[in-house]
């Protein structure tokens, strides 16, 4: 029973390292992934967007059904009908039971000649309401590049800051194994060792604060990218970020965004898609005229001629009628929705221009934001080259035996913090710079 179990374990440890290593490992994606691999795998896999991308593909089958509405109408019907009754036998008297069989076939085809430019509005309505729908993905796609791009900053920011606190840890250890050797040489007090400990451990503690953060800002793109949980999801560092880029001014990304942004092109298509609307309730006034055809034959056991064809022969007709109609009340429903199609023309307007205010107040901080983190991020520069400089002088005096904890706690204190100012300054000065691009339609990419 013991050897049973083991094996069955086994076999069940086997299995669930086997399944996690092809979840972890899926065919077709990167070891590591660079920021353009999250977005076109974002962009190609997201729910939201597929969830646009049907609507999309449901406004196109709308358009098709729309234009199909110029075409013909025909129908076709047959009908077998058996039907069982009684009459009176004149010969031997009483009632007889007799069943008679009879059947009707016909083929009707219809027609619209003339409905006021209904169906011509309404092709045209759904071509905009396609292109809107294109639009929508295009909008939702913007939305998430810049979410991915956020958590890929995140992710270097952390990595980086991972780097130098190992550094700045090793530092620290270096620096108490001399004060151990100190101490046991009788030149440092046991207090200042215990400083020299305190010190090591608290950098052990920022370390793994960091790389705890940095577990949690990759579990926050996998859930954007909607991969699984235990998928082994690694970043690729580039090699230069750049912190620096050439932008436009506020005026000219403004007059660019205005004119190329999936928001503003969507909300004007909006104002075109209420015209046609418009059109196709003004329709409902108008006269419509149709055409129509058939034809039809009989059989039925009754007749004088029993013979199935020859009933069928004698019996065929064909139709062919011209139908105008014409609108004389309506109990005010064709007044109502024209006047509601043109409340919506007014609201589509004024929706574009909300949008168009939205953009530009949105570009206008995003000129801000870059603007001020460049300046931080200049200031933060200065800072840790001038701090950097100083901690380098400190710890030489501090193997020289030179200065004391307190000026040495002091120096490096002040160099982990500019460190940490200048980090966060400069992926800052990097996310808002490729924002603010990214409005007047650059691509985000390293």
């Amino acid at each position: 029973m013991k050897k049973f179990l083991i094996i069955f374990f086994s076999t069940l440890a086997f299995g669930l390292h086997q399944i996690s290593a092809q979840v972890s490992i899926l065919p077709g994606l990167p070891e590591k992934w660079s920021l353009q691999d999250c977005i076109d795998y974002a962009r190609k896999n997201n729910i939201q967007l597929n969830t646009l991308r049907l609507s999309s593909n449901n406004a196109e089958q709308d358009l098709l059904q729309a234009k199909a509405n110029r075409l013909p109408s025909v129908s076709a019907s047959l009908s077998q009908n058996l039907v069982n009754g009684k009459k009176t036998d004149v010969v031997v008297g009483g009632l007889q039971s007799q069943a008679n069989f009879s059947g009707n076939y016909g083929v009707n085809a219809s027609m619209t000649l003339y409905n006021g430019g209904y169906i011509k509005n309404d092709i045209l309505a759904k071509q905009l309401s396609l292109q809107s729908s294109n639009l929508s993905v295009e909008e939702a796609q913007n939305n998430i590049t810049l979410d991915i791009t956020q958590s890929f900053l995140n992710i270097l920011l952390q990595s980086e800051t991972i780097t130098y606190l190992k550094d700045v840890l090793e530092t620290s250890r270096a620096q108490l194994e001399q004060g151990k050797q100190r101490f046991d040489a009788g030149s440092i007090s046991k207090k200042d060792l215990l400083q020299f400990e305190s010190q090591t451990a608290g950098d052990e503690y920022n370390l793994v604060n960091a790389e705890n953060n940095y577990k949690q800002n990759i579990n926050a793109l996998k859930q954007i990218l909607q991969l699984p949980t235990n998928f082994n999801f690694q970043v690729a560092t580039p090699d230069i970020v750049t912190v620096k880029e050439i932008s436009p001014s506020l005026e000219q990304a403004q007059q660019t965004a205005l004119t190329e942004r999936p928001e503003i092109k969507n909300s004007s298509l909006n104002i075109d898609i209420a015209k046609a609307n418009l059109m196709k309730a003004r329709a409902g006034t108008l006269p419509s005229i149709s055409l129509g055809a058939g034809i039809a034959s009989g059989y039925a056991n009754l007749s004088t001629d029993n013979k199935y064809f020859t009933q069928i022969n004698n019996n065929f007709y064909q139709s062919l009628g011209l139908t105008v109609s014409i609108p004389i009340y309506s109990r005010r429903v064709n007044k109502t929705n024209i006047e509601k199609s043109k409340i919506a023309i007014q609201q589509a307007e004024l929706a574009l221009a909300g949008t168009k205010t939205t953009l530009n107040s949105q570009i206008e901080q995003a000129y801000i934001n870059m603007n001020n983190a460049q300046a931080q991020y200049d200031a933060a520069d200065k800072q840790l080259k001038t701090v950097q400089e100083s901690y380098d002088i400190t710890n030489t005096q501090l193997q020289l035996g030179a200065v004391n904890m307190v000026d040495l706690l002091q120096q490096k204190n002040l160099y982990v913090q500019a460190m940490q100012s200048y980090i966060q300054a400069k992926y800052s000065a990097v996310l808002f710079n490729k924002i603010y691009n990214f409005y007047t339609g650059v691509p985000i990419s390293f």
